[in-house]
């Protein structure tokens, strides 16, 4: 087997075939063949000298295979065909072996290295050669899964925790309450102080993501609120402000995961994937509020209230293990990602670099990122008044027990979850099959706005408590459809600040959730669960409009 670059004046080989017949008595002279019907024959009488280092040349290669023998006699491009006659004529000689092999080399540099290929062994009266071959190893699967959908199921299993650690302080309040002796405006003032840290990072969550990459800012914040989680069992026996700085510490944490998720996402995914990868990312705090429900209660029971801090605080540390090894700010950053994927994430997003200052001047003069603050706000009030006061609901309204309350509030978590996921899906086939980024946007967000409140003014016809929380599961699963609306639109109008885009909306978004919650209070002493879904159906009515008038889904920051 030798390879060889082919000169001559007036013949021009790409590729084709080449024979050669090797002859077994020693000292055979070139063996001419002549066949009369061959329009152009070139016989080369240059003998072929050995490879014996690696060298490295430029041009189109052919690659011939023969027995070793002294001299080798000639080559002749002619062809074989499936009878084995060259041109029609067979070949008699039975000591002869017609070998054929074709050979393609491509480099994109046009750089080709050229190897000297040795021992070659060939069987007596066969044509069979043990020839080398450079076989790529087959890939396991988890290493040939996109790099971008394992950011994805990182982000997922990070805002699965985020709820995780969040929630369990709504059950573990319970027991604390009883030991230290806590009245109601003491455990409401422990609820809130969650937000006071919450609220401070939101903004600059994501301007620091949107400076210095969304892998530190993910990376740190789940290490800080992991250890703010692990340490409030100790906070609390030192006493209540240690407990109420420890919250808002964990606050802290909390409050730059959404920002620094967001400005991954813009820069890994491209946006045919968009919605489907949020949607994916935000359902991961829908089950950590189950799965933080659900699991809490039992660890309580069986290891004490302080157990729940210590165990889900503790997961934190294996993801940031995971974290720090696979995850990257951008696709530039990742050496090991394979070029075809690398197009395919680059090419669906423009803009990568990171920023050095932020125009806030120029993002806050523009219509729709007021229409996605607006929105944000409008959306909140409704969602944060049915998950914080549902279990009321049930209780006063429904009758239901504290129990039967505690586990209906699962329900509306998982139906969240799952057409969250169904809306991603649906929003990004559209976008595939052409239909505008805006379209889709304002289509996904009018039915997370108009399904919950056409649900909530049905509450006030229903007569049983089954009918009831089947409407509130409705109205939430209807909600989840905002993920591939306005959550997925801070991407869209400006992919480099989508941290500061998100910051700014979810800040509306979080003095919603408070206002609204202290606000549904006070209308309860002066009216009725009507009246509270009222205030929320306008609200939304209004986000609405806003949203459609104003919002859009092309790209307005550069």
């Amino acid at each position: 087997m030798f390879c060889s670059k082919l000169h001559h004046p007036r013949a021009n080989f790409s590729s084709g075939y080449a024979y050669q017949s090797s002859l077994d008595a020693i000292g055979q002279q070139n063996i001419e063949l002549s066949m009369s019907h061959i329009v152009r024959s070139h016989q080369i009488s240059k003998n072929i000298k050995s490879i014996n280092s690696r060298i490295e040349t430029r041009g189109i290669y052919q690659c011939f295979l023969s027995s070793s023998y002294s001299d080798p006699g000639g080559i002749l491009a002619s062809k074989l065909d499936k009878f084995g006659f060259i041109d029609g004529q067979k070949l008699s000689s039975k000591q002869s072996t017609v070998r054929r092999t074709r050979a393609e080399f491509k480099s994109e540099d046009n750089d080709v290295t050229r190897t000297e290929l040795e021992n070659l062994e060939s069987l007596e009266g066969t044509s069979k050669a043990a020839l080398p071959e450079a076989v790529e190893p087959t890939k396991s699967w988890w290493k040939q899964f996109p790099k971008r959908w394992v950011m994805v199921l990182l982000c997922f299993s990070a805002f699965l925790l985020c709820n995780m650690d969040r929630v369990n302080m709504s059950i573990a309040i319970l027991p604390m309450s009883k030991e230290y002796n806590w009245n109601s405006a003491t455990v409401g003032l422990i609820q809130s102080s969650f937000f006071w840290g919450y609220l401070l990072t939101q903004i600059v969550g994501g301007i620091w993501a949107d400076k210095i990459g969304g892998k530190q800012v993910l990376g740190f914040g789940v290490a800080w609120w992991s250890i703010a989680t692990v340490l409030t069992p100790v906070a609390a026996r030192a006493g209540l402000p240690f407990l109420l700085v420890m919250r808002a510490f964990m606050g802290i944490g909390e409050g730059v995961a959404m920002p620094a998720m967001n400005n991954l996402l813009s820069k890994w995914i491209p946006v045919s994937e968009r919605s489907r990868s949020l949607a994916l990312v935000y359902s991961g705090m829908y089950l950590g509020s189950v799965t933080g429900l659900a699991v809490s209660p039992i660890l309580i029971n069986k290891l004490g209230w302080p157990s729940v801090f210590y165990s889900f605080g503790s997961l934190g540390s294996i993801w940031l293990a995971v974290w720090l090894s696979k995850a990257h700010s951008s696709p530039k950053e990742d050496l090991n990602l394979s070029l075809e994927e690398k197009k395919l994430i680059l090419g669906g997003n423009i803009s990568r670099e990171p920023v050095s200052s932020i125009p806030w001047k120029k993002i806050l003069s523009k219509g729709p990122v007021w229409a996605l603050i607006i929105s944000h706000f409008c959306h909140n009030w409704g969602t944060f008044i049915l998950l914080t006061w549902m279990p009321t609901y049930y209780n006063q309204v429904l009758n239901f027990n504290l129990t039967e309350s505690g586990l209906l509030c699962v329900l509306p978590w998982l139906t969240m979850a799952v057409f969250a996921n169904i809306g991603g899906w649906v929003a990004d086939t559209l976008v595939s099959r052409g239909l505008s980024i805006t379209s889709v946007r304002k289509i996904m967000q009018s039915i997370g706005f108009l399904g919950p409140a056409f649900f909530l003014t049905q509450l006030s016809n229903v007569k049983t408590p089954a009918m009831a929380v089947l409407c509130m599961a409705c109205s939430q699963g209807s909600d989840a459809f905002s993920q591939s609306g306005l959550y997925s639109n801070h991407q869209d109008i400006g992919p480099r600040y989508s941290g500061v885009l998100l910051g700014l909306s979810n800040t509306a978004g979080v003095l919603a959730g408070v206002f609204g919650t202290a606000a549904t209070g006070y209308i309860l002493q002066k009216g009725s669960w009507n009246d509270v879904f009222k205030v929320a159906v306008v609200l939304y009515i209004i986000g609405t409009l806003v949203w459609n008038f104003f919002s859009t889904g092309e790209k307005i920051l550069d």
